[in-house]
C-alpha cells in the first residue's frame, strides 16, 4: 500500500544536549525536537528527535531523525515510529534512508512495516510517502 501527504513543521526547538564526551569535529553535532502536522492520505502529527551535523553557512551536513507519528494512513488510525536520514551538500539530498520501526504500530496500524521517503518541492512544499504493509497482529 502507498500513502502520500504533505507536512509543515509546527515547531523546531534546539536543545542543550551535546555529545559526551565532547569530540571536536569539523561540524558540530546538535539535537532538536520537532513537531510536524501532516495532511493528505498521511494525516496527523509527529513528535521528532532530530540530530544533525550541519554547516549553516554552506548548507552541507547530515541528519538523523526518529519520529513518533499519530494519525492515519489512508483512513486507518493509529501510531508508529519511523526513522529517516539524509545528507546534503547544500543543494541536493543523497544517502537517504527511511524505514518504519518494526512492531511500533498501534490501533489500526498495528503490524505496520515498510519504508518511505520525503522530498521538498521548489516552492517549499514538504512531501512524505509511505510504502507499507499491514500484517495481522495475533
Amino acid at each position: 500500500m502507498r500513502a502520500t501527504g504533505t507536512f509543515v513543521v509546527e515547531a523546531f526547538v534546539p536543545t542543550d544536549l551535546e555529545p559526551d564526551p565532547a569530540v571536536p569535529t569539523g561540524l558540530p553535532v546538535s539535537v532538536a525536537t520537532m513537531e510536524k502536522h501532516f495532511t493528505g492520505e498521511v494525516a496527523g502529527r509527529s513528535a521528532t528527535l532530530f540530530t544533525a551535523a550541519f554547516d549553516q553557512s554552506t548548507g552541507a551536513g547530515t541528519y538523523v531523525a526518529m519520529e513518533s507519528f499519530e494519525g492515519s494512513l489512508c483512513g486507518r488510525s493509529g501510531a508508529f515510529n519511523f526513522v529517516h536520514s539524509a545528507t546534503t551538500s547544500g543543494s541536493d539530498r543523497t544517502a537517504e534512508f527511511f524505514t518504519i520501526v518494526p512492531t511500533s504500530g498501534t490501533g489500526e496500524l498495528a503490524g505496520i512495516s515498510g519504508a518511505g521517503g520525503m522530498a521538498v518541492d521548489v516552492d517549499g512544499t514538504h512531501r512524505i510517502w509511505f510504502e507499507y504493509e499491514l500484517e495481522a497482529v495475533r
